[in-house]
């Protein structure tokens, strides 16, 4: 009987969400593209300005500055741009717990860059709100708060840490909100939302017989796929301090999502006698997975001030509590479980923003942000997430057809530092990612809104 030593160890597919219609963009893997009408503000005020029914997503609270029914629906196109240069990364150095020497045939970090593992992603958005009355307003949005997708070239230096990660989420959130005074508005919602995940790797395979001695070594494929939802909450206040000045204050719950699905291992370059004998101890196959993960909550406080009959000023302070992710762990059935150091930090947000009514008809905006990544150094950078902090510089502009439809369209481009990556988290079964990334996104974004 064939005897093997083995060591899979696949990262969740829920991990990080480091993926799909994402392409994240707040820092971490967070889309705050829930609209095209504040990307040309950088989010700037987002949850105070009410300025359509999109305002239902930033704070419940701030769609009674909506009077009667409104619509808006919108996309978003996001381009990432990943490219990873090479210095000195390693394979694996251990298999099953032995060391890998020329026997073995230690692999080696060698296979290329990867190419630009960033790729296009699209976040519709959709949102309703009605005034009930005058009192009590309720609200609907529909959209994809979190995501991201990094895909690499097949065979690249990093292939034992990831080769393509992408997640898809949806989110339902209807809310309620009263006008508690002529002043002060308090709204609450509920959530759903959905993680659809696929995540792809390499992992290197011994196989060895107790007679014959090495029988192989090579790459193995892992994919992984799972689909898990879980409820949250969200809550707000908005405060009209004054007739040219309001805050508002919003808060979003965290979200655990138990997921389930399959882990995938197929051959990828075992010869035929080594990948017979993982087949036959159930290596090779489909086994089941799940993992859970708390998604984190976030808090923003928002100030809309109208300097003149021209000019609004904007601005934003936002926490997200990205430290409900320190590590993700993830349970196979029939081959070993995986767990991914993470250690993730809390992470800050600050915008400024301005819009110019330039007639009856134009508005022109501006904003700029800087988003601070969760991701603490190098060490713990993974590669399906190669986040860092980001500046945003965001134009957009509005177009009235008359005083109860709209149309807004924004862009933004994201600087992003700098950023190296030393991963050694898993150094015995993926080896040492070690080398720089440049990074940068463009996103752009068109909203249509109407008032009935």
């Amino acid at each position: 009987m064939m005897k093997t030593q083995y060591t899979l160890k696949t990262l969740s597919a829920l991990v990080l969400g480091l993926g799909a219609a994402s392409i994240a963009h707040g820092a971490g893997f967070s889309l705050l593209e829930q609209n095209a009408s504040g990307l040309g503000n950088a989010y700037a005020g987002s949850a105070a300005i009410g300025e359509d029914a999109s305002a239902n997503y930033f704070n419940p609270a701030s769609i009674t500055l909506l009077p009667g029914m409104n619509v808006s629906a919108g996309v978003v196109g996001i381009k990432p741009n990943f490219e990873f240069s090479d210095g000195g990364s390693t394979g694996p150095t251990t298999f099953g717990g032995r060391p890998l020497g020329p026997l073995g045939g230690r692999p080696t970090g060698n296979g290329g860059d990867g190419g630009n593992a960033g790729a296009w992603g699209v976040v519709p958005n959709a949102h309703f709100t009605w005034e009930m009355n005058p009192r009590v307003w309720l609200g609907l949005s529909v959209g994809a708060p979190f995501g991201l997708m990094t895909d690499y070239e097949k065979g690249w230096a990093g292939r034992y840490h990831s080769e393509k990660f992408s997640i898809e989420s949806i989110n339902v959130n209807p809310s309620i909100a009263f006008k508690a005074t002529d002043t002060l508005s308090i709204g609450v919602g509920l959530n759903w939302m959905q993680l659809d995940a696929d995540y792809r790797k390499a992992q290197y395979a011994v196989v060895t017989h107790p007679l014959a001695g090495l029988i192989g070594t090579g790459d193995m494929e892992a994919r992984v796929k799972a689909k898990g939802d879980g409820w949250g909450w969200n809550a707000g206040l908005l405060w009209q301090a004054t007739p040219d000045t309001r805050f508002g204050l919003s808060y979003r719950s965290k979200v655990r999502i138990d997921a389930d699905g399959t882990t995938k291992v197929s051959n990828r370059s075992l010869n035929a006698a080594a990948a017979g004998g993982l087949t036959a101890m159930g290596v090779i196959g489909t086994h089941n997975a799940e993992a859970s993960i708390e998604l984190p909550d976030s808090a923003i406080f928002s100030v809309v001030h109208q300097l003149n009959e021209r000019w609004t000023l904007l601005g934003d302070v936002a926490w997200t509590g990205w430290s409900s992710i320190p590590e993700l762990k993830i349970k196979n059935t029939g081959i070993p479980d995986a767990e991914l150091d993470l250690r993730f930090k809390d992470a800050w947000r600050v915008s400024l923003g301005a819009n110019y009514r330039y007639s009856d008809s134009w508005t022109f905006k501006g904003g700029v942000a800087w988003d601070q990544s969760p991701v603490q150094s190098d060490a713990y950078r993974p590669s399906a997430l190669p986040d860092n902090d980001r500046y945003w510089v965001s134009l957009g502009a509005q177009y009235r057809f008359n005083k109860n439809t709209k149309v807004d369209v924004g862009y933004a481009h994201l600087f992003v530092k700098n950023t190296s990556v030393n991963n050694h988290s898993a150094e015995a079964t993926a080896g040492v990612l070690k080398g720089d990334y440049k990074s940068s996104a463009d996103i752009i974004g068109v909203q249509f809104s109407h008032q009935f």
